[in-house]
Order: structure tokens, then sequence, then C-alpha cells
């Protein structure tokens, strides 16, 4: 398991804050909104991570379910959500046997690496999607839209301070993966900074391979974009 979600997990809060993720969030709401969700409405998000959408999106659902493979990074999103309730799970395998109104997967599906994993994790979203409910997946980028990339942030917290460097780029464009260098740089108290690096290995796959995929599984998938011009697969489960 990365650095990120194991060792530096505490470090999660300066690196990605519920702040950062108003406006993405304020476009998933619409999103749900304008599918007509029921009264008291639940929510399932596999792959939460710290929980910073769910920190937005909670206030729209009557029950809000987290999971996510790290129990790290899960003890961040309980601080942060302490009133929805949290399981330590893979996408690829969890079953809860319960149904909900909506199924989310932010950028969690980036570490589905393989084909059949990304089959695992969008069939684990049906299983447990209520007929009628929507699934919504937000993969980075899909194989057409992917451009290298670098981008740096970082805050300020209660005596500890993070800077990041995040580089991708894509070292092979005949296989399914593309590569995310991240550089911390981690500074506690008075003391002296010091510096952490790891490697994130992504999927990336074609729009077409997406949408068999979401087919195949049963769903009714289409494609939506936000502003960042992102390819988001909305799914919506027949009825019957």
């Amino acid at each position: 398991m990365q650095k990120l979600y194991s060792e530096l997990a505490a470090w999660w809060p300066l690196l990605s804050p519920p702040e950062d993720y108003t406006d993405e969030a304020a476009f998933f709401g619409k999103v749900f909104a304008n599918t007509a969700l029921p009264s008291s409405p639940s929510l399932l998000e596999l792959g939460c991570g710290g929980g910073s959408n769910a920190f937005h999106f909670k206030k729209m659902f009557a029950q809000v379910t987290l999971t996510d493979i790290s129990p790290h990074i899960l003890a961040i999103s309980r601080d942060l959500n302490p009133e929805c309730e949290h399981l330590e799970a893979d996408m690829r395998s969890v079953r809860l046997g319960r149904l909900f109104d909506v199924v989310f997967i932010h950028d969690a599906i980036d570490y589905m690496t393989t084909l059949h994993d990304l089959e695992q994790a969008i069939s684990t979203a049906f299983i447990h999607c209520k007929p009628g409910g929507i699934a919504l997946f937000v993969p980075d980028h899909v194989r057409e839209t992917f451009q290298p990339s670098t981008e740096h942030d970082g805050g300020d917290g209660n005596g500890r301070a993070l800077r990041y460097l995040e580089w991708s780029y894509d070292p092979d464009e005949n296989d399914s993966i593309y590569t995310v260098e991240f550089v911390y740089l981690l500074r506690e108290g008075n003391g002296p900074a010091r510096v952490e690096h790891e490697q994130h290995l992504c999927g990336l796959f074609p729009r077409a391979e997406w949408l068999r995929l979401l087919d195949e599984i049963g769903f009714q998938p289409e494609i939506i974009r936000d502003e960042y011009e992102r390819d988001i697969f909305l799914a919506r489960k027949p009825k019957g």
C-alpha cells in the first residue's frame, strides 16, 4: 500500500482538505439531484479516502456508507464524518448485502490498473445499486484525454506543514497504466523538513472499454463532463 495511505495518512488533511472539493462536490450534487433521488436517499462511496467528498455529500443523504481499503485513511474520514458509517473494504470484492440509491467512486477508481480490476469494481457498484438507482464513476483520465501534467500544493496545520509535487506521465502508451510521482516535503514544529517520494500506478482505459464494461455488467451508461473536461460515467441501473 502506498505511503500516502499508510504511514503518511495523518498528513492527508494538509494534502487534500475538504475545502478543495467544494466546487467539484457541488457539480456531483447537481448530478445526483437531477436523477430524482427518492426521499431519504442512501449513498455508498467506494474508496472514500479521507472523506472529503462525503463531507459535502452527507447533507444530501439520509444514510452514507463509506468504504476504503486503507484503515489509516479511513480513520481520517471517521474524524471528519463521524455520523457516517465506515467500513474497511476493497471495492473489487466487498459485498455488504444492502442496496443504495447512489454508488459513487471518485478517483480511487484510478487504482484499477487492469480491465479485470475495473470490471470487478463496476460489478461491485452494480450489485449494491438499487434498481432505478445510479452509479457515478470519476476517473481522472481516459486514454483519449490523458496529458502529462505537473501540480503542486499543500498547506499548514497545527504544528506541521506539507507541500507536494505531483507529476503524471505515461511511459508506455501501449499498456493500460500511467505513472504518478509524488514528492512530499514535510515539516513538524520548528524542525527541519524531510522529503518523501513514492510512485503510484494508475489505470488508463479508452472510453469504449469503459462503456462496454458498464453495458455488459447491466448499467445504462452515458458520459457527462465537468468543468475540468473529465469524462465522468453516469450509469443507471434499470428498474426491472
